[in-house]
């Protein structure tokens, strides 16, 4: 019964998110505000919907470990899974702001979040408001560099036409499957962790982690296969940072998340900094910003072996 309960909450945070996203750009063409803003903002919130509604859920009710784990994880499989299986199906092209901006980013969020819970052992409402603070501070940067003319591919111009009353229904829709979805993929999950006899936190760094991931992977990879230059590193760098600094930093805010499991800070932050730093050296050797089949397989492969040691206990 538990695993129907995470399978239905897997399936209404897919639906959630979808809705959310579709009403939050059809709202902001209500306001006139660009297609590069609505991509840039309005699209990264809606889709770290999903993950922000998990851990407030999980922090709420007890579950600190997967509130934490559920991010941490989620950066883990944005890297080694959704983009290691997507450059297996169609080769990425990197261009240079992802290592003049959106990678030193996404590193620097990344310590932050390492120091913070490191000190002492919780990440407190200073903490998460100085996150979201470095978000918004890195969003009106991003916003100023970006040429007035530059459009967003995420963003679908018909969603202009929509009416108020179609975006008001979508947004309950939206609202309504992420609260349900996120309440029955917790508790579903703990469930599960209590029969099986493994920790919360490995249940949020994986079962949890990819259900949170599924939406970007689905869409990167049908993009990769019809050719689409839709998915970018960067796209999922931005991910990254948005799953560390509003979805922490606002769930820190509401509620102080502390560090119930040794494993989150002797083990499981130090992959998603490993996976965060090897992009670097992936980008440049052999071939020049490009991350080839190969270099998506040995992702795949660096992410199997982690999933193996998180279940194996080593």
């Amino acid at each position: 019964m538990s695993l129907l309960w995470v399978i239905l909450g897997f399936v209404l945070l897919v639906i959630g998110g979808e809705f959310l996203v579709r009403a939050s750009v059809a709202l902001s063409f209500k306001f006139n505000i660009s297609k590069m803003v609505i991509g840039m903002t309005v699209v990264s919130f809606a889709t770290s919907a999903p993950e922000l509604l998990v851990s407030l859920q999980a922090a709420l009710s007890g579950s600190p470990a997967i509130a934490i784990n559920n991010v941490v994880g989620s950066n883990i499989a944005n890297i080694g899974l959704v983009l290691g299986i997507t450059a297996m199906v169609s080769a990425i092209a990197v261009d240079q702001s992802f290592y003049k901006l959106n990678w030193p980013v996404m590193m620097v969020f990344s310590i932050a979040l390492y120091y913070f819970l490191k000190n002492d052992n919780v990440l407190s409402a200073i903490e998460g408001g100085i996150l979201f603070a470095g978000l918004i501070v890195f969003l009106v940067y991003l916003i100023r560099s970006v040429k007035k003319d530059a459009a967003s591919d995420e963003v679908d111009d018909t969603l202009a036409a929509v009416s108020n009353f179609k975006i008001g229904v979508w947004l309950l829709i939206g609202a309504a499957a992420l609260y349900f979805g996120s309440e029955w993929l917790v508790d579903g999950s703990k469930a599960i962790a209590l029969s099986v006899g493994v920790s919360e936190a490995v249940i949020g760094v994986s079962l949890i982690a990819i259900g949170t991931s599924v939406p970007e992977l689905a869409a990167s990879v049908i993009a990769a296969a019809k050719q689409e230059k839709a998915i970018s590193l960067g796209n999922l760098i931005g991910s990254n940072i948005f799953n560390i600094a509003s979805v922490l930093g606002l769930t820190a805010m509401i509620k102080p998340i502390p560090v119930t499991e040794a494993s989150i800070l002797s083990n499981d932050i130090f992959w998603m900094l490993g996976f965060s730093a090897i992009l670097i050296p992936l980008i440049f050797l052999p071939k020049r910003l490009e991350i080839s089949r190969l270099k998506g397989f040995a992702l795949v492969v660096g992410y199997g072996v982690f999933m193996f040691l998180v279940f194996t206990g080593k």
